[in-house]
């Protein structure tokens, strides 16, 4: 798949990602804000939205209001096995499933 192949908010994703396998982005390392990275892609600002939503899902940036968006300090593991990344979030999620399931289940023991 080439970056042409991408939406332009994988092609940011990727980017990132890019960076932080190359060193360039570091922990802690402060990502430019939401205008900026719109101006820099050439994208509007809800693909940077879409794009840094991806990013924390993926565990490569954390977010505080206000303040930005800043490279994890785990980053460089959640970009070098995108494979362990993607079965560590399909097991949370079977977790959070499960657990809907079973509050689910006890509520109908108590209606029957």
């Amino acid at each position: 798949m080439t970056a042409e192949d991408l939406q332009p908010y994988q092609r940011i994703v990727q980017d990132v990602k890019d960076q932080v396998r190359l060193g360039r982005l570091k922990g802690n390392d402060k990502l430019p804000s939401t205008r900026e990275l719109a101006d820099h892609y050439g994208v509007a600002p809800g693909t940077v939205q879409r794009a840094l939503t991806e990013l924390r899902a993926d565990g490569v940036i954390y977010s505080h209001q206000g303040r930005g968006s800043f490279i994890r300090e785990s980053a460089i593991d959640a970009v070098a096995d995108p494979t362990s990344q993607a079965i560590k979030r399909l097991e949370e999620q079977v977790a959070e499933l499960a657990a809907r399931l079973d509050r689910l289940e006890a509520g109908d023991g108590k209606s029957s």
